[in-house]
C-alpha cells in the first residue's frame, strides 16, 4: 500500500506544479494585452494633448497675424497723414512765399 500511496502523491505534485507552469504564462499572457491597452491609452492622451498643444499654437499664429495686419495698417495711416503733414507744410510754405511776392511792390525798371 505504501507504495501505491507514494505514486498518487508523486502524481498530485506532478499535477499541482504543472498547473503552475501553465497558470503562470497564462497570467503572464493576461498581463501582455493591459499593458498594451494602457500603453495604447498613454498614446491616446499623449496625441490628445499634442492635438491641444497644436490648436493652441495655431490661435496664437492667428492673433499674431491679426495684430500684424492691424499694425500694418496703421503704419500706412501713419505715412499717409505724414504725407499729408508734409503736402500740408509744403502748401503753408508756398502759401507764404506767395503772400510775401504779393505783398512786395512790384519795381519796374
Amino acid at each position: 500500500m505504501s507504495r501505491p500511496i507514494m505514486l498518487v502523491f508523486l502524481l498530485v505534485i506532478l499535477i499541482v506544479t504543472s498547473q503552475f507552469e501553465w497558470r503562470q504564462p497564462l497570467l503572464e499572457l493576461d498581463a501582455a494585452p493591459s499593458l498594451s491597452q494602457k500603453h495604447q491609452q498613454i498614446a491616446k492622451r499623449e496625441d490628445a494633448v499634442k492635438e491641444k498643444i497644436i490648436l493652441s499654437q495655431e490661435r496664437h499664429i492667428q492673433r499674431l497675424k491679426e495684430l500684424v495686419r492691424t499694425l500694418q495698417m496703421q503704419l500706412l495711416r501713419c505715412k499717409g497723414q505724414e504725407n499729408q503733414t508734409q503736402n500740408a507744410t509744403e502748401t503753408s510754405r508756398l502759401s507764404k512765399q506767395f503772400i510775401e511776392m504779393e505783398r512786395k511792390p512790384i519795381v519796374e525798371d
